[in-house]
């Protein structure tokens, strides 16, 4: 009786594991939320008139065409969350990666082009996903999220002095896996159970566009308008579990889960920068996300369960499992948002060979997810950001190359005001909770220019 109980207790447990790969993941990615760049996330992420360099890749890729020579940067951030419930730490993971690129300058039939790689490459995992639950409380927007590899290519050109076009494809990798099992589970003998298992996963690259304009309308201002395009990851996992249960009769599993491992909307940008004084400049960016677009994070599954009863029906001491009962999806419901950035860079100091700078930024986001007062609990709250940053520019630093070098640091503090989710049912299982948090953003970027390599010399504002 033992044993049969343990036979029943490995075929539930064997199940189990096929059902648990039906997960949900958290969304967006690293640039999107914490930066790419240093001098750009000290400003506030308000660059999209005012980024140059590798940055550009992702802010405007129209400012690719800014660079006047070959450049390479090579950086590394690293955000930790401090985000609670009721008082208590939810574990989210820190983000932290490389952050790299190069910009090639040239010149096409007379026309100043320029051509532009960016990086994110996360050094702990380059894919993760977990499963909760929609019911379970969660940090929708931040949990999860730093697994996820980030590569955008670009062309800029400039036609006039005073245009810049510019765009490209950004890719990010979903994933898709399968697992199966075969073999023999023996009732009687539990231990001289045979069974066999294969797993197979990949990742596949997905593509997105985005593109820019910048216009500059004197020496001392410049405007600009950047388009994101909205991309799904896509996460398809299988497992099919066939074999004897020796004894006792046959089993055949199938599953399949389809879901959106990661979402980011389309988005638009209108941005700014001013000359305030002679060495200070002022940005300012309006950054409107489509959040009304966003896929609901709970996987589809199709399952297929067929365990014949054995001859003489079912021992008293095994309950065989049950088809699972179809996940009832609750609608998540966001609303689109207008996120205002707000940036200053200060020339402190200026020679022919060395430069320094002082910057600063602020952002204030409204969060998207209504109220969570019903079965669902994607956490989330308003975020205000500030930042600061230093950074120098040393020219020149041999005769025989033409080149400078850039360092820029930057650090940044986000709060999620603390508020309390309250249910609108009182046996809600869950119940009310508070929720509020931190988020503490540290980084530098290396740049290396190399001056006037196939690219006009003059200087631009």
């Amino acid at each position: 009786m033992a044993r049969q109980r343990h036979a029943a207790a490995l075929l539930g447990g064997v199940l189990a594991l096929a059902v648990s790969l039906a997960p949900r993941a958290a969304r967006a990615n690293p640039p999107d939320t914490y930066g790419f760049g240093s001098r750009e996330t000290a400003m506030g992420n308000a660059v999209a008139a005012e980024t140059r360099g590798v940055a550009a890749n992702y802010y405007n890729p129209a400012a690719l065409a800014r660079s006047r020579g070959l450049e390479v940067s090579i950086g590394y951030f690293r955000a930790n969350h401090y985000l609670e419930m009721n008082g208590r730490d939810n574990g989210v993971d820190p983000v932290k990666g490389i952050n790299a690129g190069l910009v090639a300058p040239g010149r096409l039939l007379g026309i100043p082009f320029a051509f532009g790689l960016g990086l994110h490459l996360p050094d702990d995992r380059i894919s993760r996903v977990r499963a909760l639950r929609q019911e379970q409380p969660r940090w929708e927007l931040y949990d999860n999220r730093n697994q996820r590899l980030y590569l955008a290519a670009n062309l800029a050109i400039e036609p006039f002095p005073w245009l810049q076009i510019g765009g490209g494809l950004s890719f990010m990798s979903s994933t898709r896996g399968q697992l199966n099992i075969s073999g023999a589970a023996n009732v009687l003998q539990p231990d001289e159970s045979q069974l066999r298992h294969e797993v197979d996963a990949d990742l596949t690259a997905i593509r997105y566009p985005q593109a820019g304009i910048r216009i500059i309308l004197s020496e001392d201002v410049a405007l600009a308008a950047v388009y994101r395009g909205e991309f799904q990851l896509g996460l398809d996992l299988g497992a099919h579990l066939q074999g004897d249960i020796v004894g006792l009769t046959t089993a055949l599993y199938d599953l399949e889960t389809h879901s959106v491992n990661n979402f980011l909307p389309q988005q638009l940008v209108f941005g700014g920068s001013w000359k305030l004084a002679k060495n200070v400049r002022g940005t300012f960016d309006a950054r409107w996300i489509n959040w009304s677009a966003y896929v609901s994070p709970v996987a589809r599954l199709d399952v297929l369960l067929d365990i014949p009863p054995p001859s003489g029906g079912w021992p008293s001491t095994i309950t065989p499992p049950q088809t699972p009962a179809a996940t009832r999806i609750v609608p998540l419901r966001m609303h689109d948002r207008i996120i205002p950035h707000l940036g200053v860079e200060w020339r402190a100091y200026g020679s022919r060979r060395l430069e320094g700078f002082v910057r600063g930024g602020y952002e204030i986001s409204k969060t998207p997810i209504e109220p969570q007062t019903g079965l669902t609990n994607y956490v989330d709250r308003d975020r205000h950001t500030l930042s600061l940053g230093l950074g120098a520019t040393a020219r020149r630093l041999a005769k025989e190359l033409p080149a400078s070098l850039s360092l820029d640091v930057h650090a940044a503090i986000s709060e999620l005001i603390e508020d309390t989710t309250k249910k609108a049912s009182a046996a809600d299982f869950v119940g009310d909770y508070s929720a509020h948090g931190y988020i503490v953003n540290l980084g530098l970027m290396l740049t290396v220019a190399f001056d006037g390599w196939g690219a006009p010399t003059k200087e631009e504002p």
